[in-house]
C-alpha cells in the first residue's frame, strides 16, 4: 500500500476557550499540513484526545477533515478499543465514509494474552471494508504485541497490511521488519526512532511532531527512504529537542503548545489532561522562534 509509506501524522483536535470543537482551526492545520508535504492524515487518534469526544464531536471532527482535505491525500480511521464486539459495530459503511483505511489500537485495560490480542484482530479483520493498520502501544495499553503475533495477522489477513509500532524498542522494530511479508508496514509510532527504523527498513511514521513541523519532519523521512543518510540525520538533529519535549508533560498538551506559538490554534486540552507549564511553553517558544 504505497498511500501509507512514508509521513502520515495524527491530527489533534482544536479546542475552543469553551472547549468546543474549534472547527477553523482544524480547517487550518489540514491545510498546513497538506501543503507541508505529508503523506497523508491520521484522523481521531490518541492525540485528537478522541477518548474525550462525544460520537457527534468525533462526526464533526471527520467530516470537517474530509471536506478541508477535498480528496488530496489519504486518510486513516482510528478505530480501535477494548471491547472487541464495540469495535466491529463501528465497521459499518457510513462511520468509514471517505477514509482509506482504519488505524487500531491492540486492546488496552484488559490485558489480554496474545492468543487473545490476536483473536480481537482477527474479529476486525473478518469485518473491516478498509485495510488495516495495527497498533502497538504498550505504554498505553499495558501489554506488547509480540512480533511472532504481528507474524501471524500479517500472514493470515492481507488486509492488516501494516503495523504502527510505538514499543521504543529499536530490536523489536527490527525483528518485525525481519520477519513481516515484504509488502507489510513497519510504520513508527516514535518520532524520535523514526529515522533508525526507515534505515533499517521501515515504511515511514504515522507522527505528533510531524503535524507542526510537516514540511521538515516528511522530507526526513523521504531522505531515509531515498538512503540519504547524513542529510536525514542533520534534520532529525535540529528537530531532537522538539520531539523530546513535546512528549515532556504529555500528549497532546506540548504540540498544542507548539501550534499556539506557530499561530494555528489555542493550546485548550480537556481534562484529565492540562496545559504544559510556564517553563515548558518558554523552551518551546523559543524553539519555534529559531527554528
Amino acid at each position: 500500500m504505497k498511500s501509507f509509506i512514508g509521513t502520515g501524522v495524527a491530527l489533534i483536535t482544536p479546542f475552543k476557550k469553551d472547549l468546543s470543537v474549534d472547527v477553523e482551526a482544524l480547517k487550518s492545520i489540514v491545510k498546513y499540513n497538506i501543503d507541508g508535504g505529508v503523506e497523508y492524515l491520521v484522523v481521531l487518534g490518541t492525540t485528537a484526545e478522541t477518548a474525550t469526544l462525544t460520537k457527534e464531536e468525533q462526526t464533526l471532527v471527520k467530516q470537517t477533515i474530509i471536506d478541508a482535505n477535498n480528496g488530496k491525500l489519504p486518510l486513516v480511521l482510528g478505530v480501535g478499543g477494548n471491547n472487541t464486539a464495540e469495535v466491529v459495530n463501528q465497521l459499518n459503511a457510513d462511520n468509514l465514509k471517505g477514509f482509506d483505511a482504519i488505524l487500531s489500537v491492540s486492546p488496552y485495560y484488559n490485558k489480554p494474552t496474545q492468543e487473545g490480542i490476536y483473536q480481537h484482530f482477527k474479529m476486525i479483520a473478518e469485518n473491516s471494508p478498509l485495510p488495516i493498520i495495527i497498533y502497538n502501544v504498550p505504554g498505553r495499553t499495558a501489554s506488547n504485541m509480540l512480533p511472532s503475533t504481528v507474524v501471524r495477522l500479517a500472514t493470515d489477513f492481507k488486509n492488516i497490511i501494516g503495523i504502527k509500532e510505538a514499543a521504543g524498542d529499536m530490536v523489536q522494530a527490527m525483528e518485525l521488519i525481519r520477519s513481516t511479508p515484504n509488502d507489510f508496514l513497519v510504520i513508527s509510532g516514535d518520532d524520535i526512532i523514526t529515522l533508525p527504523m526507515v534505515l533499517a527498513g521501515g515504511a515511514g511514521v504515522i507522527s505528533v511532531i510531524g503535524e507542526t513541523f510537516p514540511k521538515e519532519f516528511s522530507e526526513m523521512v523521504r531522505l531515509g527512504l531515498k538512503r540519504d543518510v547524513d542529510a536525514a540525520y542533520k534534520i532529525h538533529y535540529k528537530l531532537t529537542d522538539a520531539i523530546n519535549m513535546i512528549f515532556e508533560q504529555g500528549n497532546p498538551g506540548g504540540v498544542k503548545e507548539v501550534f499556539k506559538h506557530l499561530g494555528l490554534c489555542e493550546n485548550y486540552v480537556r481534562l484529565p489532561l492540562v496545559n504544559v507549564n510556564d517553563d515548558l511553553s518558554n523552551r518551546l517558544a523559543n524553539f519555534v522562534k529559531k527554528f
